[in-house]
């Protein structure tokens, strides 16, 4: 997956980072609940999305994209 504006590549380990960042924020008071529940439907559609990603190439018996693979593994 391609970078995000922040600079980070799109991948499952920073997306886990930022959200323990988030509930570190919200626990410490840095960041409003509203912010956290905020960035939790976005992480929410991204794994949703390469769920459906997923489930339409085992279906169709093709080959996981590299990009997938990346997402999941890095």
């Amino acid at each position: 997956m391609k970078a995000s504006s922040s600079g980070k590549a799109m991948t499952a380990v920073n997306l886990k980072a930022a959200l323990w960042e988030t509930l570190n924020g919200i626990k410490d008071s840095n960041v409003l609940p509203a912010q956290g529940d905020a960035i939790a439907a976005q992480a929410r559609e991204i794994l949703r999305t390469v769920k459906v990603q997923l489930q339409v190439i085992n279906q169709a018996k093709r080959l996981v994209p590299k990009e997938v693979i990346d997402f999941a593994e890095k």
